[in-house]
């Protein structure tokens, strides 16, 4: 079967419409005469006349008024499918579930506000949060994940990142902890000296038991002990709350537990900055280029950006 040229659908649809030929010529920008070897060519393709001579005008054949509200209609949806798709998202009616891989101090923080803003806008679509054992950008690419949320780790070149907000570590400690109940004016300072005699109890979902704060402590001769690896912030804090160790979250997490605690009632944990320096990070949310022009998964984006920047606690 011979290919058929998809441009003799807009003429056709023309030449309907207009019921003539110079009609349809000025409607499309051609000449009279290639409108005229267009429809030779159409009736060639559709053995019939579709339009023949009344008179001076032109009038459709039986087959023609057949064709025209198909035609029509095809054209008008091939026009759709040419046209950028943002201004026909109706998030009233949109029906999509996104999977967000983020960590679970993400999740604790901007879960509930990100839920209660998709919910409200678009009530048919649904969140996933999947864990996030690693930096892999494998799941995007392969469609498994339409967000990852975090650090920028070794991220494939074609991956679009977007920064949502700045972060930075805390201490973190039982109330009245030694080490900040002897600390304050008059009294000792929280010096590498005294937070690297504490035992520590490091988060990692990766199992390490080492990073930036023993680079630091490193460069000043000084070491920790580290007493215990959990795989989140959350059991860190559980585990400092019912000991002496001493954890390490960062300030986002802290203030949002800690919010929540103050709510309803004594506070179990206190917060002091970290004694060595360590830089700053950039907690961003990650895509893969496929979806650059969806508007619904660039709703999405722009919702999470929203949240984010909104303090949650």
């Amino acid at each position: 079967m011979p290919d058929v040229d998809l441009n003799l659908l807009m003429a056709l649809d023309a030449l309907l419409e207009e019921g003539s030929v110079t009609g349809a010529a000025q409607r499309l920008g051609l000449s009279v005469s290639a409108m005229s070897r267009t429809l030779a060519r159409l009736r060639a393709a559709t053995g019939d006349p579709l339009l023949v001579r009344a008179g001076r005008d032109m009038v459709p054949t039986p087959r023609a008024d057949e064709l025209r509200g198909r035609v029509h209609e095809l054209t008008r949806s091939a026009h759709a499918v040419l046209r950028p798709a943002a201004a026909g998202l109706d998030l009233a009616t949109l029906q999509r579930s996104f999977t967000i891989r983020a960590n679970d101090g993400f999740v604790e923080i901007f879960a509930a506000p990100l839920v209660a803003a998709v919910t409200a806008a678009a009530p048919n679509v649904r969140l996933r949060f999947a864990p996030k054992p690693d930096k892999n950008v494998q799941a995007l690419r392969e469609g498994m994940v339409d967000l990852e949320i975090g650090v920028l780790g070794a991220s494939g070149p074609e991956v679009r990142v977007q920064g949502l907000f700045r972060d930075h570590f805390v201490g973190v400690v039982r109330a009245g902890h030694a080490l900040l109940e002897q600390s304050g004016p008059g009294k000792n300072a929280i010096t590498p000296e005294r937070y690297a005699a504490c035992g520590h109890v490091v988060a990692s979902r990766r199992g390490l038991a080492s990073g930036p704060v023993d680079v630091a402590l490193a460069e000043l001769g000084l070491a920790r002990t580290v007493v215990a690896v959990v795989p989140g912030f959350r059991a860190a804090l559980a585990v400092a709350s019912r000991s002496d160790l001493v954890a390490q979250v960062t300030g986002s997490f802290f203030h949002a537990v800690r919010a929540g605690q103050t709510s309803s009632g004594a506070a179990t944990v206190d917060s002091f900055p970290l004694p060595v320096r360590t830089e700053a990070i950039t907690v961003s949310q990650m895509w893969h280029p496929r979806f650059d022009a969806d508007p619904a998964h660039r709703w999405l984006r722009e919702l999470v950006l929203a949240t984010c920047r909104e303090p949650a606690w």
